[in-house]
């Protein structure tokens, strides 16, 4: 057995141990463990879990070599990261949903935030060639992919190591004559500043999905100083509205952090207010976890668990009250979405319109998967809406829900 973990958070890691707990009491099968969290926090699996291999991520070909080695009984294989390397893009992969294809850019970033334990995992930036990356786009193209996401740990840093960015990426995808839509991964807002007007630009091209992840994190500039965030709440917010002003109908996501050490009750009101006059479509909460060996670990003031408590559901509150606002504005829409997933329930699907919205619709038609439909949005609710079909386009594929 392969496991793949995160350890970004320490909720994230706290399910990730249980289950490789359990999957490692099944000692008539090898437990291997890849990912993050064996160079995150490698004392707590051999404390915890039972296995008999670990090793990083991005191991591209090499866990052949590790399993092999599991297989024949050598127990316990450790190995420290490779950051110079990158993993190949046109390595073999099955791929979960064969309407989407997920296209990691970068390994790393430029980054050093003070919470952060990513990067003992992922390393400094190692950015893929844009030649590269054309390549793995066209291949899934030419596997009947009809939305690519770029990916990476910072999309905002990609290329700063080959002398290119996200912007020359964006551009040359974006020639590519197929019917494809493209999702952008996270970006840092410091980043972007540099490139704002040519990132901008390639946003509307009609290949781009409306779709803008720029997580704040905090709306105290005291704060975003203490967790290393290299931009101010000013400059976050003339990013969005460079954005907003050219393209009026996007999606804005954003992160949040509630309980960081140092934020005061007065911090965590102006992050409050900054999330009521930017009104983002989405908001990612996370409460304060120190990671291990961070900065932020051995920060002093913390803020009492139940203070975090408070602030994390006082800003739940607050966006989805914001999220259902923004939604409803999108009642009797009518346009183009494309059918990128199989619904939970049988006979519903979900489509992507323009700006990423998450579009949930019924049919009796098993093979809608991969097809254009024209719909009409007729309902609004806080994390998706609801359509009616008014035509189809083409032929997709069926969905499984064996899964």
């Amino acid at each position: 057995m392969i496991y793949n973990t995160c350890a970004v958070k320490t909720p994230t890691e706290n399910r990730a141990v249980e289950i490789l707990k359990r999957a490692g009491q099944m000692r008539d099968k090898r437990l291997v463990i890849t990912g993050c969290l064996p160079l995150i926090n490698p004392k707590r699996l051999e404390d915890e879990v039972q296995f008999d291999a670990a090793l990083g991520p991005s191991c591209g070909s090499s866990i052949v070599d590790v399993v092999q080695k599991a297989v024949t009984g050598q127990s316990q294989i450790l190995l420290k990261p490779k950051h110079e390397a990158k993993s190949s893009l046109l390595l073999p992969r099955l791929a979960a949903n064969p309407v989407i294809g997920i296209v990691p850019v970068a390994q790393g970033c430029l980054g050093a935030c003070s919470y952060c334990c990513v990067v003992f995992a992922r390393g400094r930036l190692r950015s893929h060639s844009i030649q590269d990356i054309v390549k793995r786009v066209e291949a899934d193209l030419d596997a009947g992919v009809r939305e690519i996401w770029l990916t990476g740990q910072d999309m905002a840093s990609y290329g700063r190591d080959i002398g290119v960015d996200l912007a020359d990426l964006l551009r040359v995808v974006c020639s590519l004559e197929r019917g494809f839509s493209v999702r952008v991964g996270m970006m840092t807002p410091n980043l972007v500043l540099d490139m704002l007007p040519d990132l901008v630009e390639a946003f509307r091209n009609e290949h781009m999905f409306k779709f803008v992840h720029l997580p704040i994190q905090s709306g105290d500039d005291q704060v975003l100083k203490r967790m290393n965030r290299l931009y101010t709440t000013e400059e976050f917010t003339l990013i969005v509205e460079a954005f907003r002003n050219a393209l009026p109908s996007m999606t804005l996501a954003t992160d949040v952090i509630c309980g960081f050490p140092g934020e005061t009750d007065e911090a965590f009101e102006r992050t409050l207010r900054l999330i009521e006059n930017t009104k983002p479509d989405v908001v990612n909460i996370s409460k304060f976890f120190s990671r291990p060996r961070t900065a932020a670990e051995a920060m002093s003031h913390k803020v009492p668990p139940q203070s975090v408590t408070a602030r994390s559901r006082r800003m739940a509150n607050l966006v989805q009250r914001i999220s259902h606002e923004k939604n409803k504005a999108w009642i009797n829409w009518q346009g183009q979405v494309l059918v990128d997933e199989c619904g939970k329930q049988p006979g519903t699907f979900i489509g992507r319109n323009f700006a990423y919205k998450p579009i949930v619709i019924k049919s009796s038609d098993e093979r809608l998967l991969g097809k254009f439909v024209n719909v009409r949005v007729a309902k609004a609710f806080q994390t998706y809406l609801e359509a009616e079909i008014v035509d189809l386009k083409d032929h997709g594929a069926a969905c499984s829900r064996s899964a």
